[in-house]
């Protein structure tokens, strides 16, 4: 909440200064008035922490998260009948990231300069996307701004809650699989040649598991700097082409065909394409409007171009549900929902029920997931390490039994 600075004379005519918290200059004067206290002059301070503290907020790009209270407290603030301009300085006032703080300034500036709202969100592309302008535009135009930008924020969390569920689903296995590459090199690297060394006193042929391990550590060692380049190479090279266009659909059709995850990051697309897409038509944007902002928001270059060719189709007298069906990217259950949805009048409705069974989906996936690929990432970090051991302890062992004889 801002905080500001006072100057009030005490009913005995005595002059003190002093800080306190409002939502506003006239808040503060109220709050003043009701401890007794007769207001000289109040400004604007600074913000204060979640202890008391004065901050001049934290750095960083504006997430989701950041969007999702931005929307909130907005629409509440309109409802309870504050003016606009007095919503964004409020707001600006009492952001935690240093970049939203400062955009909602300059977006203050731009709205006292006789800007809409939306031409001076419009100016920050960053930090505001199409999907978030086109809803306060149709706000803007209905007069429902406060409505609407509680769609947006229910939107904005349910997207956020996809995302963190996606990267809990993908995060695990890879950190887990990078660990057990770097053990396994450090392994092949450093601790199979000082049994080498024995391996080499002891003379004789060594068993064939003995054989491959000593040849994968003969190879670490010798070309380690290939292989670092090789990763390199890899890595880079499979960034660079991701960010052509033939590229991402290559990879975006790569991760669909992936076995366990392809059906998540379908179902994913799905939910979000569905979600977005009924948000939209709820607050008003027309349909092709709609389908364009559905497609650059969709985070699948496949579904982007079959939202394209959609957009096309209706342009030249088709349904949505046909070109839909004819991308073949979208399940049989959702395009018949969709095409229902239009012959009913109730596409709105079924585009939410389609994004509530594929987000329940996503729950489903994700929670089978982290059961199932903890216990075989286990069993491949065991057998690595198992093969290792028990190839270099495998010649001590015939050795000890040679001796015992």
């Amino acid at each position: 909440m801002p905080l500001y600075q006072y100057t009030a004379r005490t009913v005995q005519g005595k002059t003190i200064t002093g800080t306190t918290e409002a939502l506003n200059q006239g808040a503060a004067a109220r709050t003043l008035r009701e401890q007794g206290l007769i207001p000289v002059s109040i400004a604007a301070g600074s913000t204060t922490g979640a202890k008391g503290r004065r901050t001049a907020g934290k750095g960083g790009r504006v997430k989701l998260e950041d969007l999702v209270v931005f929307s909130r407290m907005l629409a509440v603030m309109i409802r309870a009948g504050l003016p606009l301009l007095e919503v964004v300085n409020i707001l600006a006032e009492q952001a935690d990231k240093r970049r939203l703080k400062e955009v909602l300034k300059q977006v203050e500036r731009s709205v006292q300069e006789g800007s809409s709202f939306t031409e001076a969100l419009q100016k920050h592309p960053r930090v505001f996307n199409q999907f978030f302008i086109s809803m306060v535009k149709a706000g803007e135009a209905s007069g429902m701004l406060e409505t609407i930008l509680d769609l947006v924020a229910t939107y904005l969390e349910k997207t956020a809650s996809l995302q963190r569920k996606i990267r809990s689903a993908v995060t695990y296995p890879a950190v887990v699989g990078t660990f057990a590459m770097v053990m396994t090199f450090v392994l092949v690297w450093k601790v199979v040649p000082q049994f080498e060394s024995i391996f080499s006193d002891m003379g004789g042929d060594l068993p064939l598991m003995t054989k491959i391990t000593v040849g994968v550590s003969h190879f670490a060692q010798e070309r380690y700097l290939l292989i670092f380049l090789g990763l390199a190479v890899l890595i880079v090279g499979t960034w660079q082409f991701k960010r052509t266009y033939r590229g991402k659909r290559v990879v975006d059709r790569i991760k669909l065909k992936l076995p366990v995850f392809g059906p998540l990051f379908l179902k994913v697309g799905v939910a979000r394409f569905a979600r977005t897409l009924s948000v939209l038509i709820r607050a008003g944007v027309n349909i092709l409007s709609a389908l364009e902002i559905v497609a650059h928001t969709s985070g699948s270059s496949l579904i982007e171009d079959a939202v394209n060719k959609t957009k096309t189709s209706i342009q030249g007298g088709e349904t949505l549900a046909k070109p839909l069906v004819d991308s073949g990217i979208f399940p049989p259950m959702v395009t018949r929902m969709i095409d229902v949805g239009e012959r009913t009048g109730a596409l709105e409705n079924m585009l939410g029920k389609v994004a509530d069974f594929y987000e329940d989906q996503v729950d489903a996936t994700v929670g089978m997931l982290m059961s199932l690929i903890e216990p075989l990432l286990i069993v491949f970090l065991g057998c690595v390490v198992g093969f290792i051991v028990i190839s270099m302890f495998m010649p001590l062992f015939k050795m000890l039994e040679l001796v015992s004889a």
